[in-house]
């Protein structure tokens, strides 16, 4: 066997030694969401599915508001004490009475608990005004409007009672006062009757004092009867079709949904980190130090073996037309670096290459290769089987022995005045040579005879794993690693790695090409193969990247 010299491992394309160093783009960070795109969906379902339930589980909420005018308590209503008209009331000490003891016990006596009351109702304070905004959640809208406007009016009765309090007290201190400067003045008066000359000018002076102040007594009592206590009004009361609903559905539904995909891009990086899979090329020259072969794009299944192999497998126009160039390709890197009798191991981690070893064969063989694929693991079928259907439709232009337009047949073969070079075919018998049953005991029998190939190589034509299909200007054999073929190219369709170390102890015999499926391709299990390759002392050709499956 001559295979290409074995050299050195390199983690550089270009054998340079060393990593090449690549700029990481926002579409590598998109592409590990993009290939888990079902795990963020199931996620993002699932915070959707979330939200819809409490959405039409739980009991909806809305709000209800009412405003309240709050003024100073003053002699004159339209005359504020002190310069400022804000400052007039502490707007601090209102909202808290109006979120006090007293307003959340008499809204809890009309059917609630003090907690759901308390935690229901709010008190907001615009800055720089004198105005109370009440807001209640209730279960329902008359729920909400009936304690609002309740809440807003017991404020201003317990606000009222206590100006009420206090004007009582001061009514009280000056009708103490007044009656006992009054008994003062009873008492100037009898002196007064009863004084004598001297005494009589100094207790009438004392009686004017006594007048005065208790006509200032009654004065200021008058004007402490007059004050207003009215604290406020409701400026605004609360209405049904005021009321808002304290849950918006569709802001709910959409932020669900998105925090549901957010926890799915986060769980998907997660367990990218935990299982990292061969995304690109440059995952896959990091990993292995191989230099790349080709890209096979479409989809290379072994299930998809029974639709027609890569050549005419389920892509269809343009995209499998791309598919063949590429296997094509792949197929001319890998004859530019080995030497016939050659013996290639394509291997994979966990996967299954039978799709891309027979393609493989058919494009080495269309170019003239005698291709020989074997196998140990059971599936000649499914080889034979993908070969016959890539032969099919395989391009004329790629097979030099299908001419691209079909030759007339001659006149006459037997003078030779036909066309030159026209080879008259006969159509195939549909016995096999030896079995067309014939009545004459002494008809001469037919046996087959061995071909060239299969007398040089040592195989018998008793199995049908050692049949030959012609491809183009070669063809392909299929038998067994046993059967050692001495000629040609033989691709050794070896099992998984992970599961069978057959495929390395192949390699060793001559060399190997590792195939990766992209986005199935896990890194451990990748670079634990190359290890494996590197010390058993196998220099591969290279990788080649295969395949679009989703991780």
């Amino acid at each position: 066997m001559a295979d290409a010299p074995p050299g050195f491992w390199s983690a550089d394309a270009l054998g340079g030694g060393g990593t090449s160093a690549r700029t990481l783009t926002l579409t590598d960070l998109l592409r590990v969401p993009a290939h888990r795109i079902r795990l963020v969906g199931a996620v993002a379902a699932v915070g959707l599915l979330a939200v819809l339930g409490y959405v039409i589980l739980m009991p909806s909420a809305v709000t209800a508001s009412a405003v309240v005018a709050v003024r100073p308590v003053v002699t004159d209503a339209f005359t504020p004490s002190g310069a400022a008209a804000d400052r007039a009331v502490n707007m601090n000490v209102e909202s808290g009475i109006a979120t006090g003891t007293e307003v959340v016990q008499r809204l809890a006596a009309e059917g609630g608990d003090q907690r759901e009351v308390r935690d229901a109702l709010d008190v907001e304070v615009p800055t720089g005004g004198q105005i109370l905004r009440f807001s209640y959640t209730g279960r329902s809208a008359d729920d909400a409007v009936r304690n609002v406007n309740l809440a807003a009016q017991t404020y201003l009765d317990v606000r009222r009672t206590m100006y009420e309090k206090q004007r009582a007290e001061m009514l009280k201190r000056y009708d103490e006062s007044i009656v006992e400067v009054d008994r003062q003045r009873q008492i100037l008066q009898r002196r007064i009757v009863s004084a004598r000359d001297g005494s009589l000018d100094a207790a009438i002076a004392e009686l004017g004092g006594t007048n005065n102040q208790l006509t200032q007594l009654r004065s200021a009592r008058t004007e402490i009867a007059a004050v207003d206590v009215n604290p406020g009004w409701i400026t605004q009361s609360a209405e049904r079709a005021l009321v808002s609903s304290g849950r918006h559905i569709l802001l709910s539904v959409l932020a669900g949904l998105l925090g549901g995909a957010l926890l799915g891009v986060v769980l998907a990086f997660a367990l990218e980190s935990a299982d990292r899979r061969v995304r690109s090329v440059h995952d896959g020259r990091d990993v292995t130090g191989l230099p790349l072969l080709g890209t096979v794009r479409g989809r290379l299944s072994g299930g998809g073996l029974s639709s027609g192999g890569l050549f005419g497998g389920q892509l269809s126009g343009g995209r499998r037309k791309v598919t063949d160039a590429d296997i094509r390709y792949v197929a001319m890197a890998i004859a530019e670096r080995v030497r016939e009798p050659a013996r290639v191991a394509l291997l994979t981690t966990r996967e299954d290459p039978s799709a891309i070893t027979a393609s493989l064969a058919v494009a080495l063989a269309a170019t003239g290769h005698d291709v020989y694929v074997a196998d140990d693991s059971g599936r000649l079928d499914r080889l034979r089987a993908a070969v016959l259907a890539d032969r099919e439709h395989l391009p004329a232009a790629v097979s030099p022995a299908r001419p691209l337009v079909p030759k007339p047949r001659g006149a006459d073969a037997v003078s030779g005045t036909g066309v030159i070079g026209q080879v008259p075919t006969r159509r195939p018998s549909p016995y096999p040579v030896g079995s067309r049953p014939s009545k004459d005991p002494d008809v001469t029998l037919t046996l087959p005879r061995p071909s060239l190939n299969t007398t040089a190589n040592g195989m018998g034509t008793g199995g049908n794993n050692t049949d030959e299909v012609p491809v183009g200007a070669g063809g392909v054999r299929l038998g067994t690693w046993r059967q050692r073929v001495t000629t040609g190219v033989v691709l050794f369709n070896a099992p998984p790695s992970e599961a069978d170390e057959r495929g390395v102890a192949v390699a060793r015999q001559g060399t190997a090409v590792i195939v990766v499926e992209q986005d199935r391709t896990r890194h451990s299990d990748l670079r634990r193969l190359a290890e494996r390759l590197r010390a058993a002392g196998v220099t591969p050709l290279g990788f080649v990247l295969t395949g679009s499956g989703r991780g």
